[in-house]
């Protein structure tokens, strides 16, 4: 039962690959029903295992530096893996709804797309149970490699360029981190997350040097995917050439699995050293809210696609608020108490970005992706325009938007408490910052519409699947905003 999400998932990505070789041609849309099946169905087995003691699993008898009963266990279902793995698995078949017209649309392969997603999915499930080096290096491999050749299956050119930047980029971030696995192994004599903060502490004086290089090097690995500063490079380009549902699946699931392996590797095995890591986080944090923010203010809204780079951009910026309450973690007496802000604010941020960019797959079906296609967009589609606002002034923290606001009140005040107050004045500047161009986006809803551009291209009617997407998305950010008590119970107390 401790298994079943990330295996419903993975027997599902081979029921799909089988399938698609004996279905005719004319029936490969079940492929997409299928996978949005098995998600589904990964999504309920998470169900049974809420509430009670986490549930462990593949655990080593005797392992040295132990300290619980979970310590020498590789798997653990607890509260931390269980949130994510709703981040996780509910984003990858939001995804996968917004899919379903992509794969037709663009002619892309079904079998091999299906396939591809729901193996990356699987690992991004399997990284936040994952309580040993080993198993985290390996889920987040799982997570990434099928996200390559998925960004790649896009034929116009722009899709083998992205994929190639997005792969040279994380294979340079994943030896780094292997190298950095390689040495804390050597400095603690255990790959498991407890032991090797017990055997951190009590290493030699001469390995120390080894050890806190170990530790640096591996949260690297994690930095890249959560598209930190210096390695968010690959994102705006990375997101425009890719199909449009997997540029969202990547800002959500990617970010999500990222985030996790960070969380649990600087909280769990690299305690010892907390005021180090805790420092840098915040440095990082405070550097990539910003260069994000100054990435969009630069972008320019007529150029093509500018759409897609300004959400790539965003967050990019949403990247560093995520990454302040796990700055605080470090300064925190507990250093797992402040991680719930970084799971509250994950699983607003999933539901909004995800929502937005089916709304600019949606515009995009109709005339392009540049911010100019957006001009108008009310006197077309009144809830399409309606929904796109409500998504961008939760990204913005405005109300009506309130459960984004809420979300960042809970960052703002995870610094606050860790006595972080010159991080959280830098969030504050670029909270507002980020004000003028997510206002600015807001405005062309509702400006004027072009007749003539609008009677030269009439609207089309949407897929039942992105009809569906948007209404989930909307439906549960509002829901949310009237009830955020709901996500931001996840805050209240330690996740493990």
């Amino acid at each position: 039962m401790a298994i079943a999400p990330p295996l419903i998932a993975a027997l599902a990505a081979l029921a799909v690959l089988v399938t698609d070789l004996f279905l005719p041609a004319q029936h490969r849309k079940w492929l997409g029903r299928l996978a949005a099946a098995g998600l589904a169905l990964a999504l309920i087995s998470l169900l049974p295992l809420t509430g009670g003691s986490p549930r462990a699993t593949f655990c080593a008898q005797n392992v040295t530096g132990a300290t619980d009963n979970t310590a020498g266990c590789s798997y653990v279902a607890d509260h931390f893996a269980l949130v994510f793995q709703l981040l996780a698995l509910g984003g990858a078949l939001i995804a996968a709804l917004l899919s379903a017209h992509t794969v037709e649309d663009e002619k892309l392969p079904g079998g091999e797309y299906w396939f591809l997603l729901l193996a990356s999915a699987t690992g991004a499930a399997l990284l936040p149970a994952s309580r040993d080096l080993a198993t985290l290096v390996i889920a987040l491999e799982v997570a990434s490699l099928p996200a390559f050749a998925l960004v790649a299956l896009r034929r116009d050119g722009r899709g083998a360029e992205a994929a190639l930047k997005f792969f040279l980029s994380s294979v340079t971030a994943t030896a780094v981190m292997l190298l950095g696995v390689g040495f804390v192994y050597a400095a603690s004599g255990s790959l498991h997350l407890g032991a090797v903060a017990t055997g951190l502490e009590q290493a030699p004086a001469q390995l120390k040097p080894l050890a806190e290089a170990g530790a640096v090097l591996t949260l690297v690995g994690f930095a890249f995917k959560v598209a930190a500063v210096p390695f968010h490079f690959w994102v705006p380009d990375t997101y425009t050439g890719a199909p449009l549902p997997v540029a969202g699946y990547l800002s959500v699931v990617g970010k999500a699995a990222g985030l996790a392996g960070l969380a649990l590797a600087a909280t769990i095995a690299f305690r010892p050293y907390a005021h180090t890591w805790g420092l840098v986080l915040a440095v990082l944090a405070a550097v990539t809210m910003t260069a994000g923010n100054v990435g969009a203010l630069r972008q320019r809204f007529d150029t093509r696609h500018s759409a897609v780079r300004l959400l790539a951009w965003s967050s990019v910026g949403q990247a560093g608020y995520l990454l302040v309450p796990l700055a605080a973690a470090g300064y925190a007496p507990t250093a797992t108490d402040p991680l719930g802000a970084t799971a509250a604010y994950a699983l607003i941020y999933g539901v909004v970005n995800l929502g937005a960019f089916g709304v600019v797959a949606a515009v995009g079906r109709r005339a392009g992706t540049s911010v100019d296609d957006f001009r108008g967009l009310f006197a077309r589609r009144r809830w399409t325009a309606l929904a796109l606002a409500f998504f961008l002034l939760c990204l913005a923290g405005l109300p009506p938007g309130v459960i984004g606001l809420f979300g960042k009140v809970v960052v703002f005040q995870a610094a606050v408490d860790a006595g972080l107050g010159w991080l959280a004045v830098v969030m504050a500047v670029n909270v507002v910052v980020a004000l003028y161009y997510y206002l600015l986006w807001t405005a062309r809803l509702f400006a004027p519409a072009d007749e003539a551009v609008t009677a030269a291209a009439p609207e089309r009617r949407l897929p039942v699947s992105l009809t569906a997407t948007l209404g989930l998305t909307a439906s549960a950010a509002v829901v949310l905003s009237v009830a955020p008590q709901l996500v931001l119970q996840v805050v209240g107390g330690s996740l493990f």
